[in-house]
């Protein structure tokens, strides 16, 4: 994904497990072999485990980036299987529009690591709950959520 900061293009990299769950955010000024090695190897340091699949889109850093990549990890290059992480790029598009855009490269970097993580918290599942699950499920998100932050919310 790219965005636009200050006029000029930058590019969002985004690693998602097969949950749904957002691993990391960073902000590049290119998109280039390099910044592909340093986003695998800064990725696959910080898992626990071992993943067993690679998906990524087409370009080709990431064939010479896969490189570094334990051979044990498939890489699989399809434009469709990555929807997941095009997907959860859709919360960023909104908060980016709500904040009037990001003012530097580094302003991205800090709100989107600190956002992929609160965000889901707040989003649950939806579709897969009826209108008392998700009042509950909701509750219980928010009563977390005070107690971590140590805020009252108005509900």
């Amino acid at each position: 994904m790219y965005i636009k900061i200050v006029g000029k293009t930058h590019s969002l990299w985004r690693a998602v497990d097969q949950h749904g769950n957002v691993l990391d955010i960073p902000v590049t000024s290119r998109r280039d072999t390099r910044a592909a090695t340093r986003f695998f190897r800064k990725l696959l340091t910080g898992l626990e485990y071992v993943p067993r699949v690679l998906v990524t889109d087409k370009p080709g850093s990431y064939q010479a980036a896969r490189r570094g990549v334990p051979r044990s990890v498939e890489h699989r290059r399809s434009k469709y299987l990555n929807n997941r992480a095009e997907n959860s790029h859709q919360p960023t598009r909104q908060r980016e529009r709500a904040m009037k855009r990001f003012t530097s490269a580094r302003h991205a970097q800090r709100f989107l690591s600190a956002f992929s993580g609160i965000s889901p918290h707040f989003r649950p599942r939806r579709h897969r709950l009826s209108a008392k699950d998700y009042r509950r499920e909701m509750g219980t998100r928010l009563t977390t959520w005070n107690e971590i932050t140590g805020t009252a919310t108005a509900a």
